[in-house]
């Protein structure tokens, strides 16, 4: 029997995400289990998530997932390469994935195998610093560098953010050697990240356009949109994170941040001689808004900017990013899903927390990793309107349905 695997945010779940899992088990078989891989408390734009993890974990086996496994905040915010490395390594830790399905633009796995083959290339390897070196910006010299070895076509797959994420998963694929494979379903409705004009209604609206209704606490532009379980979860238990919320604390941190603590952080441009820009924009502004102002570079997108304050208010560094995920962390599951972990009891290639107790078992990498999951969830506990109490990262279970 196939069982689908998924690497997403979630951030919401809408009917888009609700076509996936449907079209994958139209193709696949309707009793194929779905093992979603899922970003925590932070999310790859560089904010916080709309609801807890938990609670989108819910929301996601409420709306068609089995079995859903956490993406690690170190992982989870960063650049689509290790957001898709460390999903890919999750799904093929369980030991029992056999299919990865994503949702692509274009809709053809065998054009994005071949882009994710050239990636993985000396040749392209060998292009693109050749650009690099010669001033282009890196997304535009990694599209060049394809362009002059598979041609235009092909190369334009990587412009568009679906597409591109898939190819990463592809590459991540090829790259532990894994039988796992690669599935896509062609995006319908608006494009990633577009917002609706006038009296335009698309069957599937972007998740930016969700957000825009929900920061507006527009719910009656939000329902058509949404599954009616991950609806009423949402309503329940959003109460508008933002990492704005606790800004003076983060302006406190950027204050004392020097050239060298940016150095640390992944993606932060040392390669550029960028952290003493950082260090002065941090310096010198007054609101988070200022200083991504002071310190982008033209080329850089506001989603990497976002992405170092996450890492800077969450205290991350490079070194706290191991290799590969050191555990495979359960946030939901239902009868299929105790299933399918049954199943990953005797195949994983990783430890399975099945509760915050089991931590307690690990040791080095794992143990740091989850320590420093519980100070992220602490810290985007600081961003709700209603502060919890500290420590919950150790206090709660897994939803079970």
């Amino acid at each position: 029997m196939a069982v689908i695997g998924i690497i997403a945010e979630y951030n919401p779940f809408h009917l888009g995400h609700a076509y996936q899992l449907a079209q994958a088990r139209r193709i696949l078989g309707a009793d194929s289990p779905v093992v979603a891989v899922m970003s925590g408390n932070f999310v790859q734009r560089g904010e916080t998530a709309l609801l807890h993890k938990h609670a989108r974990a819910e929301t996601a086996v409420r709306c068609g997932a089995d079995l859903v496994l956490e993406l690690p905040t170190a992982w989870a915010a960063a650049t689509a390469e290790v957001f898709a490395r460390g999903g890919v390594s999750l799904l093929a830790a369980t030991g029992v994935v056999t299919h990865l399905c994503f949702g692509s633009e274009c809709g053809d796995a065998d054009k994005l195998r071949r882009a994710a083959i050239c990636l993985n290339s000396p040749e392209y390897e060998a292009g693109l610093r050749r650009f690099v070196e010669g001033g282009t910006p890196f997304a535009a010299a990694r599209q060049r560098a394809v362009e002059g070895l598979l041609g235009p076509e092909l190369a334009e797959l990587l412009s568009t953010p679906n597409n591109n994420l898939g190819v990463e998963y592809i590459r991540a694929l090829d790259r532990l050697y894994h039988d796992i494979r690669p599935m896509t379903i062609r995006r319908e409705g608006a494009p990633h990240d577009s917002l609706m004009r006038g009296t335009e209604r698309p069957r599937f609206c972007s998740a930016t356009q969700l957000r825009a209704f929900l920061e507006g606490e527009d719910w009656a532009a939000l329902a058509p949109y949404l599954p009616k379980n991950g609806l009423e979860v949402l309503r329940a238990g959003w109460s508008g994170p933002s990492l704005e919320r606790a800004e003076r604390g983060l302006l406190a941190r950027l204050r004392t941040m020097t050239a060298e603590d940016w150095a640390n952080i992944p993606d932060s441009g040392a390669g550029e001689g960028l952290p003493p820009r950082l260090e002065r924009a941090g310096a010198q502004c007054r609101t988070l808004g200022e200083f991504i102002a002071l310190a982008k570079p033209k080329h850089w997108t506001q989603a990497r900017m976002r992405r170092l304050l996450v890492w800077t208010w969450l205290g991350l560094t490079r070194e706290d990013r191991p290799a590969q995920p050191p555990y495979l962390r359960v946030l939901g599951f239902n009868s299929r899903g105790q299933a399918v972990l049954k199943g990953m009891k005797e195949r994983a290639h990783l430890p399975i927390l099945t509760k915050p107790a089991h931590a307690r078992s690990l040791d080095g990498p794992g143990r740091r990793l989850f320590d420093l999951e519980a100070r992220c969830t602490d810290l985007y506990d600081l961003c709700l309107e209603a502060v919890p109490t500290p420590g919950r990262e150790w206090t709660t279970s897994p939803v079970r349905l």
